[in-house]
């Protein structure tokens, strides 16, 4: 059975920091290209960042140089460093899994983030 399964989302003030993190079982972690992708209300889920095996890292304009995705293969662990927060970063963020070769996809639960003073 295949499990994402996030943490750290939180309540944080116009420029502070948090750091999200997912915890991955079921796959072959190491295969799965992972990324991040956000949902604010009553907009479309979008890409935040994905990370490939090989640790290639690709960025949305709207976050580049503030956030970083990282991974750890041998833990099965992907993580998001969020700095100077905004309150347009407010949305619940996905954990997702996806193997290029299978087209095979998974998603975590969603967390809430909210940047709010």
């Amino acid at each position: 059975q295949v499990q994402l399964v996030e943490s750290g989302g939180d309540l944080v003030q116009p420029g502070g920091s948090l750091r999200l993190s997912c915890a991955a079982s079921g796959i072959t972690f190491r295969l799965y290209t992972m990324g991040w992708y956000r949902q604010a209300p009553g907009k479309q889920r979008e890409l935040v960042a994905t990370i490939t095996s090989d640790r290639r890292t690709n960025y949305a304009d709207s976050v580049k140089a503030r956030f970083t995705i990282s991974r750890d293969n041998a833990k099965s662990t992907l993580d998001l460093q969020m700095n100077s927060l905004k309150p347009d970063d407010t949305a619940v963020y996905y954990c997702n899994a996806f193997h290029p070769l299978g087209s095979r996809y998974f998603w975590g639960q969603g967390t809430q983030v909210t940047v709010s003073s």
